[in-house]
């Protein structure tokens, strides 16, 4: 996703680098002002009511946020320019911190969740913190493997040739998340971009205002703050950050500000990763145990209150199923009541 296959070159390896040993720099947060006007378009829509900042005031105003933006992208470029995230031991040491990060601070996210969305715990563990922490045991584990360069078939030209394939990391990538899912689907692409050996700019749904600042108070403890910057704010600040070059734009989020990503990834060809909710129908045939099946489909409907981009919508069946079989609707299960 973030490069063609995860894996860089070989001559990557070298001495690991602490990334405790760097000093913590200063997060930028910035709080959203609503009368600043989204620079390519339909973020936000403004009041009629609400008063206008003088033009001097609101110009001041925008150039030092694209100031602070133009700062945070210049070094990470100049970060992943040194080579330091190519280094499969630097890589495996941040995705270390991270796992650490969800470790010790579980208490603190699950109060986050349930302050943002009123999420119970037991639910938080299951699609949030240990979901998280599975996903960077997975990447640990594999990415020695993943690193590896491919040896692929030999065509009569290549015969005699010494072919192999060496997927590069993108660069400087952007990750946006979603309040549905406040850190996981923030982090879990961050973990993603890390191990592609990619340096990444964080930046959380404001909505999720409890989930945005432990991310922005707690991450940068535990990251390299020059290659794992955190930029916070609203649909403003958003759109301005969209002004910003990027080698790679990760979205989730509405289609609808999707084709706003869309769009201004389009102006630099910026290739992007944009995960949109839709419909998302369930397909039932007489070979199931209905039982289950709709067990299954209601856990998925209501699992976060519904707000998933893959929860079941609709049904579709065959004519054998079209009607509920009376032992299910005369006999419903114990945990429908």
């Amino acid at each position: 996703m973030f490069d063609n296959a995860i894996k860089p070159h070989p001559e990557a390896n070298g001495a690991p680098i602490n990334a405790g040993d760097r000093p913590i720099t200063t997060v930028i947060n910035i709080e959203p002002e609503p009368e600043t006007e989204s620079p390519i378009g339909i973020f936000t829509s403004q009041p009629e009511s609400q008063q206008q900042q003088p033009e001097q005031l609101q110009s001041e105003s925008e150039s030092d946020r694209m100031a602070n933006f133009d700062d945070t992208l210049q070094r990470a470029r100049l970060a992943f320019s040194s080579g330091k995230t190519r280094n499969v031991s630097f890589r495996r040491k941040q995705l270390e911190n991270l796992l650490r990060c969800y470790e010790e601070h579980e208490n603190e996210i699950i109060s986050a969740l349930e302050a943002d969305l009123r999420r119970p715990k037991q639910e938080s563990l299951i699609v949030e913190t240990e979901f998280m922490k599975n996903d960077i045991r997975h990447i640990l584990f594999q990415l020695d493997e993943w690193v590896q360069s491919e040896k692929p078939p030999k065509s009569f030209v290549n015969m005699m040739d010494d072919v192999q394939i060496y997927n590069d990391p993108f660069g400087v990538v952007l990750v946006i998340g979603a309040w549905n899912y406040p850190l996981q689907l923030l982090l879990v692409p961050v973990a993603s971009a890390i191990a592609a050996g990619n340096c990444v700019v964080i930046k959380p749904s404001e909505i999720a205002a409890n989930c945005a600042k432990f991310i922005a108070d707690v991450i940068p403890k535990y990251l390299d703050n020059d290659c794992y910057p955190v930029v916070c704010g609203g649909p403003s600040e958003t759109a301005e950050l969209l002004n910003q070059r990027f080698d790679y734009i990760f979205y989730t989020g509405s289609t609808r500000v999707g084709k706003i990503i869309h769009a201004a990834a389009n102006k630099y060809l910026t290739p992007t990763t944009l995960e949109l909710g839709g419909k998302s129908p369930c397909y039932i045939d007489k070979s199931v145990d209905m039982r289950t099946a709709v067990k299954r489909i209601l856990w998925g409907k209501l699992i976060n209150c519904g707000q998933t981009c893959i929860a079941p919508d609709y049904i579709l069946c065959s004519k054998e199923v079209t009607t509920m079989p009376a032992s299910v609707s005369s006999n419903p299960p114990s945990w429908w009541t």
